[in-house]
Parts: C-alpha cells; structure tokens; sequence
C-alpha cells in the first residue's frame, strides 16, 4: 500500500462501487465513490485522490469522459481509469486523448482493474520518489541541473517549487544565457505533467511563413510540400509543457493565433477542420524589454497579461558572483568526464579573474570557457595567463568582495566534507551519499583541500 494512496470511484451503480472498493481496499488508506460527475467534483475539489476510476455513461448532463478532462485541468498528476459497458474504438481513444491511464470493458475483470491499479500505486510512487529527490538536490544547491546557492538563485527556487505544483502559465525573463529554458525545464520536471513530454521551440529561429504550422500542425496537401499530416507542437506536448523560447519575436498576425488558443483552449492544423484540445502548459521565455515592445506596438498587451501570470526573473551572472566557484567545479568535473581529462582547477589568481569578470553572455559564456580550457590546456591547475584575453583584462581590479564570499564559500564547503567524512568514519562513498554529491567529485574536492 502506498502511504496516502486514496481512490476515487465514480459510477451510478451501487452495487459496482461496493464491489470495486472492496476488491481494492489493499492498495489504498481511503476509497471514496461517487454516481454522478457533480458528487464527484464535490469530493475531487475537496480532498487529493491519486487515482481515479470513472464510469463513461453516468446520470446528468455530464459524462464520465468531461470528468477525465476536468481531472487532468486541475489535478494533472492524478491517474484515471476508465471503465464502460459501451466499449468502442472511439471511446477508448477520446478517452486516451483526454489523458485517461487505461480503458476497461465491462464486465469489470476484478483480477485486471487491481493489476492496473498496481501499476498506478508503482506510478505514484515512483512520483513521490523522483520529487524527494529534486527537493533533496534543491537543498544542496541544485535543481533540475541548475546550480546556485546565492540569495538571488534560492529565491528563483522557491518560486519554481511553489509554481511547478500547479498548471499556472509561466513567463520567464532574463538575459541571454541566464538558463531560462532549465528554469523552465525545472518547472516541468517537479509539475504534475512529468511524466508528458517537455516540447520546447525557438520561435526566433523560425520563418514566419512555418510558423502556424510548426506550432499547430498541419494537414496533408494543406500548402505545397505537406506530403503528409503532421503534429505541431502543441499535440507534442499534450499531456506535458511547451516551452516558448523567444516568445517576443513572433510577428503579430501570429501573435493572434496564438492568444485565441491560450483564451480557448482549443486550436485547428492549418488546413484541418477538426478542434483539438490545447492540453500542455505554457512557458515561455524572452530576453527582451517586454513593456517596450508593447509601448512600440510590436507585442500585444493582451497576449502578455495571458503569458505573465506568473512571472520569474533570472538574475545575470554578474549579480550572483558567489555562485561562479559552484559553477565551475560543476563544469570542470562535467567536461573533464566528457573530454576524459584529469579533474582541473585554477589557481587563486586565475579563479580572483573569473569571479571578477562581467559575463556579459552569463552562464552560458562560462561554461564556454570551461569546456575550451578542459580540452585546450594540459596542465591539472589552469593559471591566469591560460585564460581567454578578455578575462585576463580584468588583473587590475579584482573585486575584493567577490575573493571574500569565494573563499568563505570554499571554508564552508571544506568544512562540510570533513565533517561528512567524519560521521561516515572516512567511508567515502557514504559521505559522498550524504553530501549529495558523486565519489568521484568528492575526490576531486578532496585533492583540492590536501584532506588526505
């Protein structure tokens, strides 16, 4: 049983949900059930149910399939079975396409409904498991592959941790190079939309005249060159999150499509006749003065109020300098496996030039510079000289802040491996465990504080 566990059952037999409940009472701490949508609305809204069985013909003017789609609108991390006396090809894919788990015939095989519900236990537990351990990196400084432990990151955690429960549209800003598309990675990994695809597109890299149909699909023979019917990014990322890299650069006739769809939920292929579901949640990202743009008439204001109604802003590199030594180690240690080079690292000048430096191409521009000085330099300890020229520029003033928190961060750090090491009785890999960090990178960081 997993701790939690509560099922909702919903169909207008009595006899079928006594039966059901009984039949499942082992996989759950709670079963409660419903027979019409409404009674169940009334329960779903009320308390959290990891899982779902729900009848398609129910009593009232709404059937067990809007129910699917009610489910995945406001708790998408919740599983549905579907059960029907009435099964057909077409249910069972509409009920698929709502984001159903399964579709089960009537008469209910008890021996395959605890089969499917087993697997969706599994599934939850698993969930809980993967979330324990993105909150567990978020502690140490890491989240979904971001690194920080600046005030500016912790805080731009905190608002990933509280928005990624719920399906909110998220703009993101920041510079180039500040990591908005792992931010919003972040957000779907920790969402209840995981296990969905995470479809991402760069709206700045594509012509207009693709535009439409990249994001929406379209059918065979629907322009010159549609040889076939294809899926635009919005069926991809059914069931997950579309990520909308560059969103301020899309014309503004584009810029309509794409409100209509965030006000109905709904969108056709070009060419096509059919409504669809817009079932993914929207992130989009933009390096630019949004509220410029709208004074210039280049960006709707209605289209921004729909995708700014949870905003989160990536502070540059420049404005959290002490996490630049976090970044760093991560770096050597990921591109010295990469590249199959002995672990590096600076020496106190050369790492005096990189806390100081402007960064004007952020995150991104450091791991650049990492990556060419793992592969291009020999030497274990990289020296100032052996840093790129516009780095270099910066050895008459070395911001003296920047050297303090570097090697406050370093005492900490050190202090923190030793009392790990302590507590395991120097068993390496336990320590390693307990920091969060791999054996091979606390070698690493051991070699670099003499703790032999």
């Amino acid at each position: 049983m997993s701790d939690g566990f509560q099922i909702l059952i919903v169909d207008d037999e009595p006899n079928i949900r006594s039966g059901l409940a009984r039949g499942l009472a082992k996989y759950a701490d709670v079963i409660k059930s419903a027979g019409t949508v409404n009674e169940a609305l009334d329960l779903f809204r009320a308390e959290v149910f990891q899982l779902v069985i729900v009848d398609v013909r129910l009593p009232g003017d709404r059937d067990g399939l809007e129910f699917v789609s009610l489910v995945r609108e406001q708790r998408p991390e919740t599983t549905v079975i579907v059960i029907t006396a009435h099964g057909t090809v077409e249910i069972a894919v509409n009920a698929m396409r709502r984001g159903a788990f399964d579709f089960i015939t009537k008469p209910v095989d008890l021996n395959l409904i605890r089969e499917q519900v087993g697997r969706a236990v599994e599934h939850h537990q698993l969930r809980s498991e993967n979330r324990s351990l993105r909150d567990q990196l978020a502690q140490n400084g890491e989240i979904s592959g971001i690194i920080g432990n600046s005030r500016a990151m912790r805080e731009v955690f905190e608002q990933v941790r509280q928005i990624s429960s719920t399906d909110a549209t998220v703009l993101i800003q920041g510079e180039s190079g500040t990591g908005k598309e792992l931010i919003a990675r972040a957000l779907h990994d920790l969402s209840g939309r995981c296990d969905g695809r995470f479809v991402a597109v760069n709206l700045g890299a594509l012509p207009e005249t693709l535009l439409e149909s990249e994001l929406f699909g379209h059918e065979m023979g629907s322009f010159t060159g549609a040889t076939r019917r294809k899926p635009g990014c919005f069926e991809q990322a059914r069931g997950g999150s579309l990520f909308l890299d560059e969103i301020t650069e899309i014309p503004l006739r584009s810029q309509v499509d794409l409100l209509r769809v965030l006000e109905t939920g709904q969108f056709m292929r070009v060419g096509g006749e059919e409504l669809l579901e817009a079932d993914a949640r929207i992130i989009s990202a933009t390096n630019n003065d949004v509220q410029r743009l709208i004074r210039e008439t280049r960006f709707r204001d209605d289209l921004y109020y729909r995708l700014n109604v949870v905003p989160i802003m990536v502070p540059p590199l420049r404005d959290r300098r002490e996490d630049i030594p976090l970044l760093i180690d991560h770096f050597f240690v990921h591109f010295c496996n990469r590249h199959q080079r002995s672990l590096k690292q600076f020496d106190n000048h050369a790492m005096e030039l990189m806390c100081s430096a402007m960064w004007p191409g952020n995150v991104r521009q450091l791991r650049n510079v990492i990556e060419r000085l793992v592969v291009m330099v020999p030497d274990d300890v990289v020296a100032a000289h052996r840093l790129p020229v516009e780095l270099q520029k910066n050895e008459a003033g070395p911001v003296n802040g920047v050297q303090l928190l570097a090697a406050a961060a370093e005492n900490a750090e050190k202090q923190a491996i030793l009392a790990a090491l302590t507590l395991s009785n120097s068993h390496r890999e336990d320590a390693a465990q307990s920091l969060g960090i791999s054996v091979r990178t606390l070698h690493y960081k051991m070699n670099r504080y003499g703790l032999h």
